[in-house]
């Protein structure tokens, strides 16, 4: 059993201001080079929400690396306490993506997050939130931009463009398919830009998402809900 620690803890029940705070505290702790070991077990996080938003509901589903087979899949349930503010809704989706992460028998080696790393306007979407929490490695696999402007992206797979914002490198617009809409990909927490997109396009088979995000997704999306992509 590999417990999960907890590590710069704060409370959840803030206002939105207090979260900018927090989130301009803890962009300081996110580690952007690598420090992760060999990857055995790669997890995908994904969030949806119940009952119109009132519950929200986290699925991690665990990979074997590199061959892509299914270990564990657990859910979270709780009571959506943070509102809907752009750009705070790790806010309102950590504190469930940890408890599912604690159910776990052992923690994963790298976790794949569907939302920002550190492609965020403080530096801390949710990737990077729950990579300075759990101490986990962790890499931003967004389907959408939340900012940034980047050069013109070339159709074939495997394609890449830096992703700038602010004058700042945040992230790499990744084609993972012919001709299929990019993913926009950011380290989190202890990955750094360069491996993020290795191990994305690693866990990519025939699908545009990477299979542990999309068997997220799918374990998420089992029942209705209501989730804009921008965390």
């Amino acid at each position: 059993m590999s417990p999960l620690v907890i590590h710069h803890p704060h409370p959840w029940n803030v206002s939105p201001a207090e979260a900018i705070a927090l989130q301009q505290r803890l962009r300081n702790e996110v580690i952007a080079r690598d420090e992760l070991g060999e990857v055995r077990r790669v997890a995908g996080v994904d969030v949806g929400f119940e009952e119109q938003g009132r519950i929200t509901r986290a699925a991690v589903v665990v990979l074997s690396f590199p061959d892509l087979v299914m270990q564990e899949q657990v859910l979270a349930r709780r009571p959506t306490e943070f509102p809907y503010v752009p750009g705070l809704l790790s806010f309102r989706e950590v504190p469930a993506v940890l408890e599912a992460l604690a159910q776990l028998p052992y923690l994963p080696d790298l976790v794949l997050c569907d939302g920002q790393g550190i492609a965020h306007p403080r530096r801390l979407g949710i990737a990077s939130h729950l990579g300075v929490l759990s101490g986990l490695p962790t890499i931003g696999v967004a389907k959408s931009r939340l900012v940034g402007v980047h050069p013109p992206l070339a159709e074939e797979k495997g394609a890449s463009v830096e992703l700038y914002d602010r004058g700042e490198v945040v992230g790499k617009v990744l084609r993972t398919r012919d001709h299929i809409r990019p993913l926009y990909i950011s380290l989190g927490h202890r990955v750094s830009l360069e491996t993020a997109v290795e191990y994305v396009m690693r866990c990519v088979t025939r699908y545009r998402l990477p299979e542990p995000t999309r068997q997220a997704d799918k374990l998420a999306s089992a029942v209705s809900r209501a989730k804009p992509r921008d965390a």
